[in-house]
């Protein structure tokens, strides 16, 4: 990933709460590291086939902190 873009965004208390959890439990992840394959993932999923999200899903699942 060579670029970077800040986004602020609202979710839902519950959803930030399940990610809190998560990471409670996944000390290698943070938030940055859970939108961006959450993201991705999604875009892969529901496009027609961007490469670009799927390197950013595969480097974000791989990456070691």
């Amino acid at each position: 990933m060579s670029a970077t873009v800040s986004i602020l965004t609202e979710i839902p208390e519950s959803l930030h709460e399940s990610m809190q959890n998560y990471l409670e439990t996944h000390p290698d992840w943070d938030q940055d590291r859970v939108f961006a394959a959450a993201l991705s993932l999604f875009l892969l999923q529901n496009s027609n086939g961007d490469r670009r999200a799927a390197r950013v899903y595969l480097e974000t699942l791989f990456h070691h902190s």
